[in-house]
């Protein structure tokens, strides 16, 4: 048997209708779609103290390794990577917010990684997406997006901290920040032409003219990896197992496991693996596969890696098997020659890119019952919270304990269940208990 006809057996490819061509053409388009994320990880996680170029190299590996694993086990279209929200969520309030090292934010990052896993391999996977409400699902999604554009507005200058009114209105007259406005309106502009890779397309423009005008310096384009050591194997996981850090570990848990299956079965139902009953073949693998890349991140040294729905791309193209995400593997260490290149660009010609994925998880509101007061009350506080705390976790808690305590005093208390009552205790707990 020949090397294709053993790749066209193993992926199954004939069977999907699809060609190694296809899926080597999905697989490019879906990495230029998503390969800003080599750019805006490390310059968001450096804010932490970690090391850019092992964060950049981390960022490379983590994605290889979690996409090959996605492909080769699973067998399904999906790139994955170090997540846009979980990777502000590790910098702004696990380690900055909270005081808590790297480190235990790499610890509290494996630990969320194993109970996936586990979770992935039990049934309590069905039970717990399950118990969860829709309206907490998506509120979830959506305030992460609103921590994000805050992030966003702050690293481009748009935004700045007044003590007598909070927040407030940046230096528009700054040419920075004015650069940043531009990249964000070239980023909406080409996405809406239909251009190809338009995210990166605008940072490394931005990048251009800001080095150009001499704001920022070109360091090269070319050269062999930075060193991983810096990152690697640094976890503690000694400091993440406090008690303290629970809410942290939930958090991560919580927001990874809801965005690969969120992002699964919108994929598999636009590939059409939905199978008539509902049954979505091999989940079971795929959140194995999800989990493991999580815990390797972690070990590697960078934040929760997780499915990117920028895959629907690669799908639209014609990606129907674990092909693509293969070559998106290879495409991703094939980027980490590209080092020099990442330390020229500017936070501030990445901020545009965060508040453009803001923006595209902000659509989950439309999802929520906007009929039903208690629906819609708790989803808002839940979404609300994460940006003025500064924190997904506290978003999650109020989230839990406010679709709770409404549920039981509107006499909807039937609407609960064991899991959502058990977890609204334990987070009153924690402020009670715990600061």
């Amino acid at each position: 048997m020949g090397c294709q006809d053993m790749v066209n057996h193993y992926f199954k490819l004939k069977e999907n209708n699809t060609t190694i061509k296809i899926e080597v053409i999905a697989g490019l388009t879906t990495f230029l779609t998503m390969s800003y994320i080599i750019f805006v990880n490390p310059s968001i996680l450096a804010l932490t103290g970690m090391n850019q170029g092992a964060v950049f190299a981390a960022t490379c590996l983590a994605a290889a390794f979690g996409s090959a694993l996605m492909g080769l086990l699973a067998n399904y279209p999906i790139a994955l990577a170090p997540g846009m929200g979980l990777n502000a969520y590790f910098t702004y309030s696990v380690v900055l917010g909270s005081g808590n090292s790297w480190q235990v934010g790499l610890g509290a990052v494996f630990i969320s990684g194993f109970i996936f896993l586990c979770i992935s391999i039990s049934p309590l996977r069905s039970l717990l997406m399950n118990s969860i409400p829709k309206t907490l699902k998506v509120a979830i999604v959506a305030g992460i997006g609103l921590f994000l554009c805050l992030i966003g507005f702050k690293n481009a200058g748009i935004i700045i901290s007044k003590p007598s009114t909070i927040v407030g209105l940046g230096d528009l007259h700054n040419p920075t920040t004015l650069l940043a406005i531009l990249g964000f309106f070239l980023m909406i502009g080409l996405e809406a032409l239909g251009v190809i890779g338009s995210i990166i397309i605008s940072i490394l423009m931005i990048t251009t003219v800001s080095i150009v005008m001499g704001y920022s310096t070109l360091n090269g384009f070319f050269a062999m990896p930075p060193s991983l050591l810096p990152t690697f194997l640094q976890l503690n996981l000694h400091g993440a197992f406090s008690l303290g850090l629970i809410t942290i570990v939930f958090a991560f848990l919580f927001v990874d496991l809801f965005d690969n299956t969120g992002t699964l079965i919108g994929i598999a139902y636009r590939a059409g693996f939905i199978t008539p009953s509902g049954h979505l073949p091999r989940i079971g693998r795929a959140l194995t596969a999800a989990s493991i890349a999580a815990m390797v991140s972690a070990l590697l040294g960078t934040s929760t890696t997780t499915s990117y729905v920028e895959s629907t791309i690669g799908v639209k193209v014609g990606g129907r098997t674990g092909l693509m995400s293969v070559v998106i593997s290879l495409l991703f260490l094939l980027a980490l020659f590209f080092s020099p290149l990442a330390a020229s660009i500017p936070l501030y010609a990445t901020a545009p890119a965060l508040v453009y994925v803001a923006c595209m998880m902000a659509r989950a509101f439309l999802e929520i019952d906007w009929d039903d007061v208690t629906e819609y009350i708790p989803g808002i506080i839940t979404a609300i919270t994460m940006p003025l705390t500064f924190s997904v976790a506290e978003g999650i808690s109020f989230g839990f304990i406010t679709y709770t305590a409404i549920k039981i005093i509107s006499g909807k208390y039937k609407e609960l269940n064991l899991a959502i009552i058990l977890l609204s205790i334990a987070f009153i707990f924690k402020y009670i208990y715990f600061k």
